[in-house]
């Protein structure tokens, strides 16, 4: 699963990278009356969009992740009376990774609100006096989505070593019960999520 978050995350941040280098290159289209520059600004709220949308999609992933995997724990964990510190420590895991996911997914909605408020084609009155700040909140907030990221990596590191601890355990318990020990693992132990 590492493997595959680092992948979509950066893939993320490439995309905000992107809008926000597109949005620097256009600058402040108030005013502006070229129809090119125009449909560079229509490409830049589609980029936005997009970028916001996979955003929530990696952070909803880890979400996904860390609820499907702390119920198979605890469910290993009570079929083979395992020690329940397996579970407590897959909830802290849980728990610690989920702050980050939440502040990622509205992070990117205060830049898409921003942008909104900035946007010359909604018509609104006093939207030019919101260039500045949707500039320097998607910069800011880019960067605070991409250290989201990395938590949530690193969690989702901790919780495969979790992973790999209760195998172990399930291991020993079949090995001392005389049962087969070269067992499949989960799809939610294995980097194929």
């Amino acid at each position: 699963m590492e493997k595959i978050f680092t992948s979509v995350a950066m893939f993320a941040v490439a995309l905000m990278a992107a809008t926000a280098g597109l949005g620097l290159w256009l600058g402040d289209l108030h005013g502006q009356t070229d129809p090119a520059i125009l449909r560079w600004g229509t490409v830049h709220r589609l980029s936005g969009i997009l970028a916001a949308l996979v955003v929530v999609l990696v952070n909803s992933m880890s979400v996904t992740y860390f609820i499907g995997t702390g119920r198979w724990c605890r469910e290993v964990v009570e079929t083979y009376h395992l020690p329940d510190a397996l579970i407590l420590r897959s909830k802290v895991i849980k728990r610690n990774s989920f702050p980050f996911a939440m502040f990622g997914m509205l992070s990117i909605i205060g830049v898409v609100a921003l942008g909104g408020a900035a946007d010359p084609a909604a018509g609104r009155s006093g939207s030019e006096a919101w260039v500045t700040p949707h500039l320097i909140g998607g910069i800011g907030l880019a960067g605070f989505i991409a250290f989201c990221f990395q938590a949530q990596r690193a969690k989702i590191v901790e919780q495969q070593s979790l992973i790999e601890d209760v195998l172990g355990e399930v291991r020993a318990v079949r090995q001392a019960r005389g049962l087969d020990v070269d067992f499949e693992e989960p799809v939610v132990a294995s980097s194929t999520l």
